[in-house]
């Protein structure tokens, strides 16, 4: 989909939702559009633009530039069109005599306080402003302003008090108020689209200005969030990009999709020959609906950065320095050590982990590759330390390991439950659709041990916050649970229907026990029992009661059971099989969903069906030529485990950073370093790669060709933007090293890899590239049934058939406070980092978080006497690190909360190797710690950093 401008047309304001259509005539033309649509939508729809500045379809109608004035028959003066409702049989005219005149009186004004160095202003080419007066067909200007807000002196040549510097605080956008027609674009943007209110109007009249917040404020330090929403609102250059400015003018466009969190925003690459310009939000996208956060829209400068590996790289040990190779020495030296390892320690010695950065194709590979050519069923990826419970959870009780709504349905909830998840850090797009729904009116539980934005923001305010202790999770559902079903709030007809009836009676009887009751548990979990009582009336009597969860809910050692508890809820309530209800993960990674769908899981090929299976197996083995493995693989954690006992010796990692990002990181080290050969494919030389004794280079989003599946199960297409500038695309690498290892692969373009993942795999059976260009996206499953897709899954019945209620026994973790560790620590993530920081603490984002702080309440601080900035020693029985403290009463006391974004913190050396009973995911969320005051960095920091430095020692090239 490229040069795709045309597709993404403005038509003025939103379409509406009505389904009653109504008949009128524009300029002669006969057009029909639904009920509540404006005169200007309508105009559009006809092919007819009506000229417009404060109007765009991104917002709702405003009504003040007076550029839109039309003329309808049997009405007096000449109404906005923009603010206009249709009518049926009415009779518009937009070019007529008079209102020629009007709109060229209009747009002299505007030109008149205007400065016109258009040649040289960095949206020449791209100024709606411009655009407009051609469009008036404005050829002259009679007025003269004597006071203006672009010149800095006046006629009798004193300052003039109105005029205002630029503001180039943000590190990607800048700020003209010279340029500003104060049309409100922006103000409105960031309150109906972004939902944070830090723009305002201050002052009347001449003295009216766009304000980021207090006179002081600069878009920086204000509560902006950079998300761009007033950039792209903006019809003059008064707010724009600073690459705009650097770079020029974009020429061309490509559509494609982001590759951090798991929302899936779909966005225009706009292009200038091959150097990107911006990245610009694709209206037509249906995760996102044409907004953006900063990460998406500004933070891919990482793809230029000067710290990408460019050329293979081998080493014998791991001590040695980097020697830069060719591809075909690199894949023939990995080669050859992987079958040396099998040979000397047997088929199960080698393993890969698949990436959730990576697109389907590039996965679907990589986990071929062990079953295939390593001919064992040792694959793994990232899902193993994030959401792997909800593969489980959701697997026994529904029948299917993902989400049950697309996002669309938030706009049809009454009552949403956020549980472990801060939306708008994490899934900020979401975050914003959700916000403009609760100040509709709908209402919000928030369970979470830590104050989250959205327990109370600009205009929104959750209507209870369960503020839960760390590792109680299973007890505050199964409490709200007890409540529901002892107060006789379930929804009995759907249970009998959908679910299996006595498997309910039999839950209902084990939730009922008194031991499960509010009053009971709030000991345990720190929630007053009337409030927690409260929030389940609400969610059960509310209306449209909807689950989005997080991390918060999967990383425990009952993480899986939490899950089911959620499922439970959602069954005994009927909150499942329509608009506005459902069950939703939040998945954290662009690709994480994508990755467990192609079997990148030890137990499991593509479709989730187990090894076990021999009809399943057959599909492949006579596809591939090959025979299956029939028993499981090693885990992550088994994997490391058999590395340290020395049975296991080889691993492909590709896209995943297990030394920063999985827990325990002595244990992984160790693992890391007891083995014969670990090959690297990534773009930086990260944390496991000073592990490494084989780097191949990998390629970013923005230089390949595939797709992603988001949390909504949406497949996204991933259209390469320009060439890989390492030489190939990840999935060509992975088919060089399969090939370099004996295999026969022969696989020309991406879309084949798909053609094969739809023969193999029941979701994906009607899903080609076809179909992606012609949809833009379809949710799975695709396939004969459901030929564009599922929006909404288990509309008439749940894909095992009876829903099941399955007990949720609640089980402390075996992660205990006491004398020695008093306190818990909890871990997340940060709106303007991600991850482990790989790619966007190589972006100007490090403005806004340079490194990673550790939240305590202040009575907390006080009693070890800390102060806000202060050095902190932060121990566990695993290890520790020091960082910086930031006293904050966001957490409770007893709780302390970081992020894990920067390697020099390595927070992941405190975490614990507990982990879910059923799937392994870590414990990250509950660890026993202790705080004292501390002068710099610990000695395992220091170690660590002088092993990593000696690690990424690089040969100088051969002459």
């Amino acid at each position: 989909m490229k040069d795709s401008r045309l597709l993404d047309r403005d038509f003025g304001t939103p379409a509406a939702r009505s389904e009653k259509m109504i008949t009128l005539t524009v300029d002669g033309f006969e057009v029909s559009v639904p009920e509540g649509t404006s005169v200007m939508r309508a105009a559009s729809e006809a092919g007819i633009s009506v000229p417009k500045l404060c109007a765009t379809d991104m917002l709702d109608a405003f009504g003040s530039c007076r550029l839109c004035l039309v003329e309808i028959e049997g009405r007096a003066g000449t109404p906005a069109s923009c603010t206009t409702p249709v009518a049926p049989g009415m009779v518009v005219h937009t070019q007529t005599g008079k209102l020629k005149d009007l709109r060229k009186g209009v747009m002299e004004l505007y030109i008149s306080d205007h400065p016109l160095d258009c040649l040289t202003c960095a949206a020449n080419g791209d100024c709606e402003l411009q655009d407009m007066a051609g469009a008036v067909g404005l050829r002259d200007v009679r007025y003269e302003a004597v006071d203006t807000h672009f010149r800095a002196r006046n006629a009798g040549g004193d300052v003039n008090p109105q005029w205002l510097a630029k503001d180039e605080s943000n590190p990607y956008f800048t700020y003209d108020p010279s340029k500003c027609i104060v049309c409100s674009r922006c103000v409105r943007a960031c309150e109906e689209v972004q939902g944070t209110f830090a723009l305002t109007i201050e002052g009347r009249g001449f003295d009216s200005r766009v304000s980021a917040g207090m006179m002081s404020d600069t878009f920086l330090s204000s509560d902006c969030v950079s998300c761009g929403a007033c950039v792209q609102a903006c019809p003059t250059a008064t707010l724009q990009e600073k690459s705009v400015i650097e770079i020029g003018t974009p020429e061309r466009a490509v559509v494609t999709t982001c590759a951090y969190c798991g929302v899936g925003c779909s966005f225009k690459a706009e292009m200038r020959g091959d150097e990107l310009v911006r990245m610009v939000p694709y209206k037509d996208g249906k995760a996102n609906r044409g907004h953006s956060c900063v990460k998406g829209r500004f933070a891919w400068g990482y793809a230029q950065h000067q710290d990408r590996i460019l050329k293979p790289m081998i080493r014998e040990a791991i001590t040695d320095p980097w020697r830069e190779v060719s591809w075909d020495e690199a894949l023939g030296f990995a080669a050859a050590r992987m079958k040396a390892i099998q040979e000397k320690h047997g088929r199960q010695s080698v393993g890969v982990i698949t990436s959730s950065r990576c697109t389907n194709e590039e996965t679907y590979l990589v986990q071929k590759l062990t079953r295939a050519v390593f001919r064992n069923n040792n694959t793994d990826t990232c899902a193993r330390v994030c959401h792997s419970p909800t593969g489980y959870g959701l697997g026994q009780t529904f029948g299917t390991s993902a989400g049950t709504q697309d996002f669309d349905s938030v706009e049809d909830t009454d009552v949403v439950i956020v549980m472990g998840a801060n939306p708008t850090d994490g899934h900020p797009v979401f975050a914003s659709r959700l916000k403009k729904r609760l100040r509709q009116g709908a209402k919000l539980i928030v369970i979470d041990p830590r104050r989250i934005d959205l327990v109370k923001s600009p205009h929104i305010k959750a209507a209870h916050h369960l503020q839960l202790k760390p590792g109680t999770n299973v007890a505050v559902v199964s409490a709200i649970a007890h409540t529901i079903v002892t107060e006789g709030l379930f929804d009995e007809a759907f249970i009998r229907e959908r679910c299996d009836w006595d498997e309910f009676q039999d839950y209902a009887e084990f939730i009922s026990d008194p031991r499960h009751s509010p009053e009971e548990t709030a000991a345990l979990t720190g929630v007053p029992a009337e409030e927690l009582r409260a929030a389940a009336r609400l969610y059960a009597r509310g209306g449209n009661g909807a689950i989005y969860y997080g991390l918060g809910v999967t990383e425990h050692s009952q993480g899986s059971t939490t899950v089911i508890g959620i499922a439970n809820l959602a069954m005994m309530t009927g909150n499942i099989g329509r608009k506005g209800v459902g069950v939703n993960p939040l998945r954290g990674q662009n690709n994480v969903q994508g990755s467990c769908d192609m079997g990148s899981f030890p137990h499991e090929l593509p479709g989730y069906r187990h090894v076990k299976n021999d009809h399943v197996r057959e599909i492949f083995e006579s596809l591939w030529g090959v025979e299956l493995d029939k028993e499981p693989g090693l885990r992550i954690p088994n994997m490391l485990d058999a590395a340290v006992d020395g049975t296991f010796k080889g691993l492909y990692c590709q896209g995943e950073d297990i030394l920063q990002s999985d827990p325990d990181t002595k244990h992984v080290a160790a693992g890391l370093a007891a083995m014969d050969c670990v090959i690297v494919h990534d773009l930086f030389l990260n944390e496991t790669a000073n592990y490494a004794h084989v780097f191949l280079p990998g390629s970013t989003f923005l230089e390949k060709d595939g797709t992603f599946t988001n949390a909504e199960r949406r497949i996204n297409r991933v259209r390469k933007v320009m060439a890989p500038k390492n030489g190939y695309a990840d999935w060509e690498i992975t088919q060089m090293l399969a090939n370099a290892m004996g295999a026969n692969w022969s696989y020309t373009h991406p879309s084949q890899i798909m053609a094969e993942i739809s023969l193999t795999t029941p979701s994906f059976a009607g899903v080609s590239y076809e179909k992606l260009e012609e949809l833009g996206s379809v949710q799975w499953p695709c396939n004969e049934k459901n030929p564009e897709g599922t929006p909404l899954m288990h509309i008439d019945g749940f894909v095992r058939g009876k829903g099941k209620f399955i007990r949720t026994e609640y089980v402390a973790t075996d992660e205990r406070t006491g004398p020695r560790f008093p306190l818990l620590l909890t871990t997340g993530r940060i709106l303007s980092q991600y991850n482990v920081g790989a790619q966007t603490r190589r972006t100007a984002n490090t403005v806004w978080h340079a490194e990673d702080l550790l939240e305590i309440h202040p009575h907390d601080a006080e009693n070890r006497g800390l102060k806000d900035g202060d050095w902190v020693r932060l121990a566990s029985r695993s290890g520790e690190t020091t960082l910086r403290a930031k006293v904050t009463d966001r957490v409770s006391p007893g709780v302390v909360y970081t992020t894990f974004h920067h390697p020099d913190t390595q927070a992941n050396v405190i975490t614990t190797d507990f982990s879910d009973w059923a799937t392994n995911c870590p414990e990250y969320k509950v660890t026993a710690v202790q705080i004292s005051p501390s002068n710099g960095p610990s000695t395992w920091q220091e170690d660590y950093a002088a092993q990593a430095a000696q690690s990424r020692r690089i040969l100088p090239a051969a002459e």
